[in-house]
């Protein structure tokens, strides 16, 4: 995108600058003025002209991300390297989640290397005692197609480099090795490696998903960088724990307190006797100073040609002098813990950074003015304006551009895409505005293809600049980044079975799973489940039975209770359930039945209008979404009245969806009633819906306690004459006095939060109109399935691109660090929720927040308090009034304030998982970097759960397996709500997966009214050696879940398919394995045929029909292609059923194996020909 590098080198002034700069004779100048999109321009240009790398200081996160992202719409992604710092001073403190520690190892590595770029770099990055450079380049590993590399000295190498060894590699940071496979996620990397040997030469490279841990694509050569930031050999931890020995006995001459020496022996003496044995304590990195011989800061790795710009100077020195400030306090707090000792050094303070940085120095600032400190050689002012929003008042629009031609200004509209470019050549031909595409030649009006978050004036250069945004007030729909984490949140496998499980087999009910052995019985071995039952009874399940076995799962956290092996208990329990699952199968027909025969209003297909509302939607819509959004109207153009459930997460754009309908059913002529269950939430909708209609003459209305009598009575009467066109409301909207003069769509928000008389007057208003329900709850995919047919169902699981994770950090509580965090939250003018559970003792907690940050507005809401009084908090909460919430769980329901960003759990030990996984879900809602604290007391003992508790929220943080556990709750809980309550305990009684599928083949059978067909099985008895041996899948889950692949094999497609997947996941097959496949490939084919039984004694194996393959056979065919084995093949009849049996001595050359797949294979072929 050079345009602006053409138009600013075309300006004398300017190109004095630049000039300048490039002859590196700009050190310390001060450049003012420039605004808005001008900076990035400006530095795209001087990229451009000097190609050296520039370095950008920013003062922090957000101002450093959105000037990353208009950089990369200039220059392209690949120019652009941001350096997502940990602004949080505790950070090294705590577990912190790793989304931003990957950025930071990509681009420390790109800095290490000296790739041509501009780095975006937020100031606190510069302040951190970091890794030196030459240690940092030595620190990878490469490995190429071909070339040899040595297994052993990999894997300490990757340990070295702060990689974890895993069974399975699933989440970044993790490798796994079994065989001559290596499986890699470097945290940056989108998808994890897979490195095949071939003896020690490397044979492939493939990158593969990590849920499916299938191959994508093939690799020639890869580069692996460091897990961590923080690099330390093993004779570099043994000095780090003699500086801290040396350190630590400082300290004790310092500290006059007996009981502070104390703590201070006891947390130091671990930390360093943990490096002593080489290993990493936790949070080494705080120790800062005492790591590194040499001190290396971030400058370190700059190249010695680069520039280093100081964007916004006052602010960054602000914002450096209240770090300061706040660590100086927080290191005292924690020497007084005993946490810290008095030699360590932090990090490095502004004035020490600005003296290190050897490179060319600018620095950028929007006024003249000194600061502090610093002495500048010259100063080059620039005029320059930010442009005005027109917002689509061209007339404002043609005067400015008058007087732009007036003075022959270059004009530039800039727009993302050529269709937008386009449209906006159109939009502005209509007004008589003539707008030419392509680079500028001189004065003129120009379109140009880029995206700036803001548009500019130079006067003198006589440029204007006006973005997408400000002509039209569209937001430009944000560029997809792709996402580095894969959606680990995506529960794939919560019923794998690991040992120590409880279990549920089909035929005896609840067990515990111990573990998988391979036995050997009458001279073959064989794989098989180990279960314990009641009373220590043992139960080997054969694998090729595994079918029968699933998780137990049940809605509450409780331990079931074991059944007895030839009991009757399991019997009793599994009828009771089945009954009670044909009653719900019945009433869910007769619903389906009772709503397929109804005529209803069939909407007419989406007008040019229904198509550019939806186009003015300001995000990328997800692929889920789009796909809901389709379904529903599907739905909308039939005759039956639709009826559909649209499930996802909150945030994830389920209300995008009702407002399309909505728009949809307006445009053809009909009313809406939007219900939703709190004032709150009615008052947030309104906001919402009336945004997105403001540019149609639509009439939206609201029902609810915070609209006056008069208010009401006006929407009431709009709505009997068709005036108001949409309503939204609480349950006010069920009133008797509510008459519409034609309702065509009905949409409930969370329907299982209004109680029973609500939901039968929700009942009363369905009929024959058009109705969508909305729910946050997740429903289990089990359950999604087995309603298929019976209940539309739609399910958004994908979540919206929101640029940003959120970071979270798991720690002790300490009154300093709540402080920290809820005045950086206050400095970028966002709010606080902090989360307290006790009613009881909530007001002492505020004065404790109150005298913390005496700055701050606090407001307090829980759940014992009128529901007048919180909505009422709630609501100046919304508005701003406050910036603190203290506040019960009750912030977990549904209300949506994208102005929280940091979130702080008191005690987050004591609250469940699914609990945390959904307060989460409240920050992070908008562009910016949400933050999460997951605080706990600090016990002198820590009790054994809670210390489990700690480390499933530290596994959380990494959306670790504990994350799925915490969904699978959920989700189960959702089935309840979506089945009716009563259901939980038939749930609990059987397990969730047998559940499912009991209710699955109930209301099969009531649809198709035939009884489910077992599934004939074959019996096959073989004396051969037929498994998965441990040397090949070392890992158990890893193990069983190939059984189940290969126990549902049905077409010989099959077949290939998972040798292929074993081949890629394991290496080559060995013969056991091999032999298993085989005799599941017959296994097909014996179906298929019609054979009942392949058994061997004594030699001789046995090939049994049924009456219906016998009849379906053709046995000329069969016998003529026998003959191909001579004598070893004889066939008998057992009264209407055909026997074939193999001779094992007759076979001659052929192995008697071999003899059989064959035969299998032509008994399937030859079937009658049916004249």
């Amino acid at each position: 995108m050079g345009v602006f590098h053409q138009l600013f080198s075309q300006d004398k002034h300017i190109n004095t600058l630049l000039e300048q700069i490039k002859k590196g004779e700009a050190d310390q100048q001060l450049i003012t003025g420039l605004t808005g999109g001008a900076r990035p321009a400006f530095l795209n240009a001087l990229f451009l002209e000097t190609n050296k790398p520039i370095y950008v200081l920013s003062p922090n996160l957000l101002q450093a991300q959105k000037l990353a992202d208009d950089l990369a719409s200039l220059i392209g992604e690949e120019s652009v390297f941001y350096y997502p710092a940990d602004e949080f001073i505790a950070a090294d403190m705590t577990i912190a989640s790793p989304e931003l520690r990957a950025g930071r190892i990509a681009t420390l590595d790109h800095l290490a290397r000296g790739t041509a770029g501009i780095y975006v770099l937020p100031i606190a990055g510069m302040r951190k005692y970091i890794t030196s450079k030459k240690q940092w380049v030595l620190n990878f590993l490469q490995a190429t197609v071909g070339e040899e590399i040595d297994m052993d000295s990999w894997l300490a190498q990757l340990v070295a480099m702060g990689y974890t060894r895993n069974g399975m590699v699933t989440a970044p940071g993790e490798f796994a090795a079994r065989g001559g496979i290596l499986d890699i996620y470097p945290p940056y990397a989108e998808s994890p490696l897979r490195i095949e040997l071939f003896d020690t030469e490397v044979d492939s490279i493939r990158s593969f998903d990590a849920d499916t841990q299938r191959s994508i694509e093939k690799l020639d050569s890869v580069r692996i960088l460091p897990a961590v930031e923080i690099l330390l050999s093993t004779e570099e931890r043994i000095k780090v724990a003699e500086r801290l020995e040396e350190a630590l006995a400082n300290s004790l001459k310092k500290v006059k307190k007996p009981e502070i020496q104390e703590l201070l022996v006891q947390n130091i003496q671990y930390d360093i006797a943990m490096l002593r044995e080489g290993n990493l304590p936790d949070h080494v990195n705080k120790y800062g100073s005492l790591l590194f011989d040499d001190k290396t800061f971030l400058g370190d790795y700059f190249a010695q040609d680069g520039i280093v710009l100081f964007d916004e100077l006052g602010r960054i020195q602000e914002v450096m002098d209240a770090w300061e400030r706040e660590e100086t306090e927080w290191f005292l707090s924690l020497i007084e813990e005993g946490k810290m000792l008095h030699d360590v050094k932090l990090s490095f303070s502004f004035k020490e950074i600005t003296s290190m940085i050897r490179q060319q120095k600018l620095y950028l600032a929007l006024f003249t003015r000194t600061f502090a400190n610093i002495r500048f050689s010259k100063t080059s002012n620039f005029s320059c304006k930010p442009m005005q929003q027109f917002h689509g008042q061209i007339a404002l629009l043609q005067n400015e551009i008058e007087r732009w031609k007036h003075e022959k200004f270059t004009v530039l509209f800039t727009a993302n895409g050529k269709e937008r470019l386009e449209q906006m050549q159109g939009l502005l031909a209509d007004y008589h505005i003539e707008a030419q595409k392509g680079i500028p030649t001189g004065p003129g009006i120009f379109l140009v293809d880029a995206v700036l978050s803001a548009g500019f004036e130079l006067p003198l250069q006589k440029l204007a600049v006006v973005t997408d945004d400000e002509l039209f007030k569209q937001q430009a729909k944000k560029r997809v980044r792709s996402e580095k984490m894969t959606n680990a949140e995506r529960i794939k496998s919560y019923t794998e079975i690991k040992p120590g499980d409880y279990i549920v087999h089909v035929h005896h009910g609840v067990g515990k799973y111990i573990g998988i052995e391979t036995l050997e019985v009458g001279g073959t071995h064989k794989d098989y489940l180990h279960i314990r039952y009641r009373a220590d009874d043992k139960l080997y399940v054969p694998v090729d039975q595994i079918d029968l076995i699933q998780k137990y799962v049940a809605s509450e956290e409780k331990e079931p209770k074991l059944h007895k092996l030839g009991g009757t208990e399991w019997k009793k329990a599994k009828a009771k359930v089945s009954s009670a699952v044909q009653d719900i199968a019945d009433d869910l027909i007769k619903l389906y039945a009772k709503r397929e025969a109804e005529k209803g209003f069939a909407f007419t297909p989406d007008s040019d209008e229904v198509r550019a509302f939806e186009a003015m939607f300001p995000y990328e819509e997800t692929a889920d979404q789009l796909r809901t959004i389709i379904e529903v109207k599907r739905d909308m153009e039939r005759e039956r009245p639709m009826d559909r459930l649209v499930c996802g997460d909150v945030g994830y754009g389920k209300t995008e969806v009702a407002i399309r309908a909505a728009f949809k059913a307006i445009q053809d002529g009909k009313q809406v009633a939007f219900l939703v269950p709190t004032t709150i939430l009615a008052q947030q909708h309104f906001e919402t819906i009336q945004s997105r209609f403001e540019d149609y003459a639509i009439n939206v209305g609201l029902l609810s306690r915070f609209r006056t009598r008069k208010q009401q009575l006006e929407t009431l009467k709009g709505l009997r004459e068709g005036t108001v066109d949409i309503v939204i409301g609480t349950h006010r909207i069920l009133s008797k006095d509510v008459a519409y003069q034609d309702l065509g769509l009905l949409i409930v928000d969370e329907e299982q939060r209004f109680g029973v008389t609500h939901k039968e007057k929700i009942k009363q208003l369905k009929t024959n109109i058009d109705v969508l329900t909305l729910t946050a709850t997740p429903i289990p995919r089990t359950l999604h399935m087995s309603m298929v047919g019976v209940r539309d169902l739609s399910v958004i699981e994908t979540p919206p691109q929101n640029r940003f994770p959120v970071q979270t950090y798991v720690m002790e509580h300490s009154g300093a660090l709540i402080r920290e965090a809820i005045e950086r939250e206050m400095a970028r003018g966002g709010q606080t929720f902090y989360l307290y559970n006790r009613v009881e003792d909530m007001t002492r907690r505020v004065e404790e927040i109150q005298e913390l940050v005496p700055e701050a507005r606090v407001g307090f809401a829980h759940g014992q308090m009128k529901e007048s009084e919180l909505e009422s908090v709630i609501l100046s909460f919304l508005d701003g009034e406050y910036d603190v919430l203290v506040t019960t769980t009750i912030i977990e329901t549904g209300v949506d304030i994208p102005t929280v960003n940091t979130l702080i759990i008191h005690d987050a030990d004591r609250m469940g998982l699914s609990q945390l996984y959904q307060l989460r879900g409240r920050v992070g809602r908008s562009n910016r970097i949400a933050y999460a604290y997951f605080m706990y007391q600090r016990d002198k003992v820590l009790t054994e759960v809670a210390e489990q508790r700690l480390q499933a929220i530290k596994e959380f943080t990494e959306l670790g397996s504990g994350f799925k556990i915490a969904m699978r709750d959920l989700s189960i809980r959702g089935a309840g709500n979506l089945l009716g309550a009563q259901q939980h305990g038939f749930i609990d009684a059987v397990g969730f997966d047998l559940y499912s599928q009991m209710l699955e083949e109930a209301i099969e059978e009531r649809r198709s009214g035939a009884k489910k067909e077992e599934k004939p099985e074959v019996e096959i008895l073989l004396q051969a050696d037929a498994y998965i041996p441990d040397a090949y899948i070392p890992d158990g889950y890893q193990k069983i879940q190939m059984y189940k692949r290969i126990k549902a094999m049905e077409r010989e497609e099959d077949y290939f398919e998972i040798i292929d997947e074993l081949q890629d996941r394991f290496g080559n097959l060995p013969v056991e394995t091999e032999r298993l496949m085989r005799i599941a490939r017959i296994k097909v084919w014996a179906l298929e045929a019609g054979v009942t039984a392949i058994k061997e004694k004594h030699g001789i194996i046995t090939i049994s029909l049924s009456e219906e393959g016998t009849a379906r056979v053709d046995g000329a065919k069969i016998v003529a292609e026998s003959a191909q084995f001579a004598r070893a093949v004889g066939f008998g009849m057992d009264g209407t059923k055909l026997n074939l049996t193999i001779d094992t001595k007759r076979c001659g050359g052929s192995l008697p194996f071999d003899v059989l797949e064959k035969m299998v294979k032509i008994i399937s072929q030859a079937k009658k020909q049916v004249a």
